[in-house]
């Protein structure tokens, strides 16, 4: 173990807030931790960066008092501490804002913020705090507002005026950029270089490089579970902080040429459905096509049509009658019947949101999660009788070309890391050379390596002719890759634009709050203004 710094007086300007001492975190056999020495000091914009699987959620964990360290320890404003749970770590002064919220939709902000309090206030002197907390930096909430009712970017601002009401000397959050339009996002910088003039720090975890460059003036890198280095930001290129992460060098994707082709493959018109639960957005005619080697990018923010309009175009959803406007079509087929199967026999293919239960099948092996979607293919099924050599030969084609790292020949799907399984969901659909493929948050929750990766597949695709459409909330990733961008806000799709024609802040500014939504408003809602 390394051996601990010298101590410092804790009333000293050089005292770290927190620090970690030979932390070491074991899970069975996998060390997540090893042997982690890190710092932190009063007022300071700090960023802990890795690909998944680095350490990162493992170590901040073990900070905020939810895993216990099998070695190490740490120090607290100079002073040894051991954290057993959450409550303690909040009752010292550590905030965490985790990227997957904590909220109950059918409770009010009011209801949610005093679950993390002391019942100490009444509901009238709660409300009045979060109205002057929020307001103080900013952030403005509504206390009575359904958190159903409010926007991914109002949803965050509750998570933080949680953690602001009480009083955190520390404040660590992980991800809080990945469902935020470019002006929340500033926004958000904008609060948390308050908070760190006030002394306050901040503990910033994401995958977005330049947001790091942007924001935080010192950076801690684990790979593997280990420290391999501790940099100042304003030092390094996103491209040199990229390369630390992944330990290797990172490979770009190209400029993309202009498609050649005439040809639409792939067009929509009228595409309406109704909300069939009570958070469901309706679709209202909704119009686009696709030519033969173009990427379409469907920007928004999460919450607005997204899931619904990737199930109309799947198939999963059909309206109940053929009869009306809607129309989804391949060249001059029309889909708009057809069931997920019959429109993948036409020359669709798709990537769901979700990897793990909708895209493949944990507790399933990869030639069988391979076999779900491949089963028409030469030589896999034949007679309804599958042929397994050859289906683990496909499986293993997929993971060869796509780089997808496994723990065995054939594994169970659950044994991958996020990133890994969704190069082999990827690879499965891209392999068979689909003429239009779409997908639903290609690269969501997956490490820099693996993302561009994925991002180079579907270009090379569309270069080799095919269409694609490409749901995203990175708009990073919709710049980077995509020819044309149109906006999903509150189930309206806003017309095609050219990627070069226009700017993140202007597709933020398109991806913004959006109007009232049929049969949800509630007496109390406040739709207030990343």
């Amino acid at each position: 173990m390394t051996k601990a710094p010298r101590k410092l007086n804790p009333k000293s300007k050089d005292t770290p807030l927190l620090a970690s001492y030979g932390m070491t975190k074991s899970f069975g056999d996998l060390v997540a931790n090893q042997d982690i020495n890190f710092s932190i000091y009063p007022g300071e914009l700090h960023a802990l960066l890795g690909e998944n699987g680095a350490g990162k959620s493992t170590f901040i964990k073990m900070a905020y008092g939810l895993l216990q360290p099998d070695q190490g320890y740490l120090e607290w404003r100079g002073e040894r501490i051991t954290v057993t749970n959450p409550q303690q770590a909040r009752a010292m002064g550590i905030g965490m804002v985790f990227q997957h919220f904590s909220l109950f939709e059918a409770l009010t902000v009011a209801e949610n913020i005093a679950l993390a309090l002391p019942p100490d206030f009444t509901r009238q002197k709660l409300s009045q705090m979060i109205k002057t907390k929020s307001a103080e930096y900013g952030i403005p909430l509504n206390p009575d507002s359904i958190i159903a009712d409010l926007s991914v970017g109002q949803q965050q601002r509750v998570e933080i005026v949680r953690c602001l009401l009480q009083n955190p000397s520390l404040l660590i959050m992980d991800e809080p950029t990945s469902v935020l339009t470019p002006q929340e996002t500033d926004q958000l910088f904008q609060v948390l270089k308050r908070l760190a003039k006030q002394g306050c720090a901040v503990l910033f975890i994401s995958h977005k490089l330049d947001e790091i460059k942007q924001l935080t003036t010192r950076a801690t890198i684990l790979r593997g579970g280990i420290k391999v280095a501790e940099v100042k930001t304003k030092d390094q290129s996103t491209r040199q902080l990229a390369e630390l992460m992944i330990g290797a060098k990172v490979k770009e994707i190209g400029t993309l040429s202009t498609p050649k082709s005439s040809k639409t493959l792939f067009s929509v018109s009228g595409l309406s459905r109704s909300a069939e639960g009570p958070f469901d957005i309706a679709l209202k005619d909704i119009s686009f096509s696709v030519k033969a080697g173009e990427i379409l990018g469907i920007a928004g923010i999460a919450g607005n049509g997204q899931s619904e309009l990737m199930a109309a175009l799947t198939g999963e959803w059909r309206p109940a009658s053929a009869a009306g406007v809607n129309k989804i079509m391949i060249g001059a087929a029309d889909m708009t019947p057809l069931a997920p199967a019959a429109r993948r026999r036409a020359g669709l293919a798709f990537i769901p949101e979700e990897r793990n239960g909708h895209a493949a099948v944990p507790s399933m092996t990869l030639s069988e999660n391979a076999l779900l979607t491949g089963y028409d293919q030469a030589d896999v099924v034949r007679r309804g009788i599958i042929n397994h050599d050859n289906t683990l030969a496909m499986a293993r084609h997929i993971s060869k070309t796509f780089d997808v790292r496994q723990p065995s020949d054939d594994p169970l799907a659950s044994s991958l890391s996020g990133g890994n399984l969704q190069k082999f969901v990827v690879g499965r659909e891209i392999i068979k050379s689909p003429q239009v493929l779409i997908v639903s948050q290609p690269t969501w929750g997956v490490d820099i390596g693996a993302t561009q990766f994925i991002r180079t597949a579907m270009a090379n695709l569309a270069k080799q002719g095919s269409a694609v459409i490409m749901i995203s909330q990175d708009l990073e990733e919709i710049f980077q890759i995509a020819h044309h961008i149109a906006v999903l806000n509150n189930g309206q799709l806003s017309e095609t634009l050219k990627v070069d024609d226009v700017t993140p802040e202007h597709i933020g500014l398109l991806m913004g709050e959006s109007p009232t939504r049929s049969g949800k408003a509630r007496s109390g809602k406040a739709r207030v203004s990343s």
